[in-house]
């Protein structure tokens, strides 16, 4: 327990120094997110509509530290001011709807990739020289192909080839957005392309390293004494020499799982998939500078929950990392 205290400890400060260089850094940069918009009027706004604009997307004659303060207010309370590229919507609704798709689709691909990859890594590793070896120069090539160039044949092939698949969007303009059946199943008929693009590009990466740790392990001490011992084929595969073959992987994982956001955007992009990928692409074309301040917000939480998850699990796992 003190182990894991000591990590949470060490996350939250890290968080609050993540939060705050968040903060930090867009106010050093030149220019002002309310100067950007008012320069696409060309000088035609009166001097108070554009002290209406400074005060409606931020209060930049404010000192730096009550600046800070109320960045800090924003975060706790929700309320990270109103979207350029979305205007009028503010940014928790912008966020709050994209989010979803998000995380229904790219996180649940990403879960499936390392599921599917790790498993056949460790059967990969168990019976090495069998066929299952000839997986890996396959799902090797295809994980080194990029997502976009991908995800462009996929589209070429399946939706405007073959026409199985609609070419782009996360659901039918004809349904109606809720937990109807028609509506998830015309979600889940449009993430087929999207998912699949994920799942194929990454189970090669997952595969190809469990197979080699699983390797290595079978050749330890611990491994072989519990196969002279006479336990089950399975007791030992599992027990002994996937669990721990599968440490270095799970480091890996919660990276990926962080990096949800920031990796979805080419995917999301290419399909026109709703999610918070295609909304930061689309704040960042706007210069959205209080939408694209919340993703990445949002992405530093992920990654640090994500890390301290797998600190944790990697706690019970391996009794070493206790010490100390």
């Amino acid at each position: 327990m003190r182990t894991v205290l000591r990590k949470l400890g060490f996350y939250v400060l890290t968080a609050w120094v993540a939060i705050s260089l968040n903060f930090l850094i867009p106010r050093v940069m030149p220019g002002d997110p309310a100067e950007h918009l008012i320069n696409q009027f060309h000088g035609k706004l009166s001097p108070a509509a554009i002290q209406a604009l400074r005060v409606l997307f931020g209060q930049p004659d404010a000192s730096l530290w009550t600046q800070y303060l109320n960045y800090w207010r924003s975060i706790l309370t929700g309320d990270f001011g109103i979207s350029y590229a979305y205007y009028p919507a503010d940014v928790g609704t912008v966020l709050g709807q994209s989010m979803f798709w998000t995380l229904g689709l790219i996180t649940a691909c990403t879960v499936l990739g390392f599921v599917i990859g790790t498993g056949l890594g460790i059967l990969a590793g168990w019976k090495r020289g069998s066929w299952l070896d000839s997986l890996i120069p396959v799902t090797t090539f295809l994980s080194s192909i990029p997502y976009f160039w991908f995800a462009i044949i996929i589209v070429l092939v399946f939706a405007i080839t073959l026409n199985w698949f609609p070419l782009s969007g996360g659901y039918s303009v004809d349904t109606t957005i809720g937990f109807s059946g028609d509506f998830i199943a015309s979600a889940l008929y449009y993430a087929v392309l999207p998912a699949a693009t994920i799942v194929i590009t990454s189970v090669g990466g997952w595969l190809i390293s469990m197979r080699n740790m699983m390797v290595t392990t079978l050749s330890e001490d611990y491994v072989r004494l519990a196969e002279a011992k006479g336990l089950s084929r399975r007791r030992v595969m599992y027990s002994y020499a996937a669990r721990n073959a599968m440490l270095p992987s799970l480091s890996g994982f919660a990276m990926s799982l962080g990096f949800v956001i920031g990796g979805s955007i080419v995917t999301e992009v290419v399909f026109n998939y709703p999610g918070l990928g295609t909304t930061l692409f689309k704040a960042a074309q706007a210069a959205d500078y209080p939408l694209m301040s919340a993703i990445f917000l949002l992405i530093t939480i992920m990654v640090l929950i994500a890390n301290l998850l797998a600190d944790v699990v990697y706690v019970f796992l391996d009794p070493r990392t206790r010490e100390g």
